[in-house]
């Protein structure tokens, strides 16, 4: 960094910070989302600049990010907020738009019980203002690109992988491709006329309900891998879908990197460690119950920010400042003091103090 530039990142931050002194208590981001609510310094927000509905099951978002939000790799996931009935709620979702995109592209399926998939498949509207938060994942394409790629999904998992695709086109990759993609019918088959029109790219749909339409019968196995390779095994897989899928997908192929959107298993123990559950921030304990904190802390009556409630949004995460507990995904007890946990996913051992 030269001289000149590290002076003008000085100046620029002490003016930053006696603005925000000459606007306390809020600081400056208070007052600007007043005007517009993108305008922020802190925070990660998006406008929803485009609605539509491929299916009816599902809705698409075309998001514009204020300049805080820092991108994402193609394949990973971003915490999605917005505001219902007066709270906060968190979700995560996994982009369909190429990585660089100047907008985001997300598309939304409706699930049984998906308290914020559901309500924004009805009520997403141009000008409508989302939290982005938390960029994460290790499902990527690799730095370094093999010759022939299969890529494979299902149902909602359509989005990571698209991007996936999407993002290779956009770097004029030449090599050999070939994507398949199952859903119960071709009316809940999103990006089919994308997909179709795609030069370069053998295309194959499975319809696991409904065959009608459909260039594959049944589910994954060698039949269909030799549909989209045939002849040649692909070099690399990527795979995103339910678990029975990906495990297919496994099974036939070498080289496959994937992801599943279902809630890991979760072992709860079925007695009370006996110990107490503080609650610091809000002077509020409690005995353990041997339920997830996040579980018992809304049973204190508390509300502490959550999402998706399996560990992966970590919109949950709070401050253990002493005690010992247990990761319920993992298995693995931690008995540090002073460390961050995610609370939906996490139970005491005994006496445990979080931050909350």
């Amino acid at each position: 960094m030269t001289e000149g530039v590290g002076r003008r990142l000085l100046a620029g931050r002490r003016m930053s910070a006696l603005a925000n002194l000459l606007t306390g208590p809020h600081g400056v981001d208070r007052y600007t989302e007043l005007l517009e609510p993108t305008w922020t310094r802190g925070d990660a927000r998006a406008t929803v600049v485009a609605v539509r509905r491929q299916t009816s099951r599902s809705v698409t978002l075309t998001l514009e990010p204020n300049d805080v939000f820092a991108g994402f790799r193609a394949g990973q996931h971003i915490n999605l907020s917005v505001e219902i009935n007066g709270r906060r709620r968190t979700r995560c979702y996994s982009p369909a738009s190429a990585e660089g995109s100047r907008h985001l592209e997300l598309t939304i399926g409706r699930h049984d019980g998906g308290l914020v998939s559901n309500y924004l498949c009805d009520h997403a509207y141009p000008g409508m203002i989302l939290g982005l938060d938390s960029v994460g994942g290790e499902f990527v394409l690799p730095e370094r690109l093999r010759c022939r790629i299969l890529f494979v999904s299902g149902g909602s998992g359509i989005t990571p992988v698209l991007s996936m695709l999407r993002t290779l086109r956009a770097q004029a990759f030449t090599g050999e491709i070939a994507f398949v993609h199952y859903a119960r019918g071709a009316e809940e088959a999103c990006y089919r006329t994308e997909l179709a029109a795609m030069p370069g790219v053998r295309v194959l749909h499975g319809y696991t309900r409904d065959g009608a339409g459909g260039d594959l019968d049944g589910h994954f196995g060698p039949a269909h891998l030799d549909e989209a390779f045939p002849g040649a095994a692909p070099d690399a897989v990527f795979a995103c879908g339910p678990p029975a899928l990906v495990a297919a997908v496994r099974q036939h192929c070498r080289n496959v990197s994937s992801e599943s959107f279902v809630p890991p298993t979760l072992t709860v123990p079925t007695e009370s460690t006996g110990g107490t559950v503080a609650f610091t921030g809000s002077g509020i304990e409690v005995t353990d119950d041997g339920q997830p904190l996040l579980a018992q802390a809304e049973a204190a009556g508390l509300k502490p920010e959550s999402g998706c409630r399996m560990g992966i949004c970590h919109s949950c995460t709070r401050f253990k400042s002493r005690g010992a507990v247990r990761n319920l995904i993992t298995g693995a007890v931690s008995t540090a003091d002073g460390e961050d946990i995610q609370i939906c996913v996490t139970a005491a051992v005994g006496d445990v103090a979080i931050d909350l």
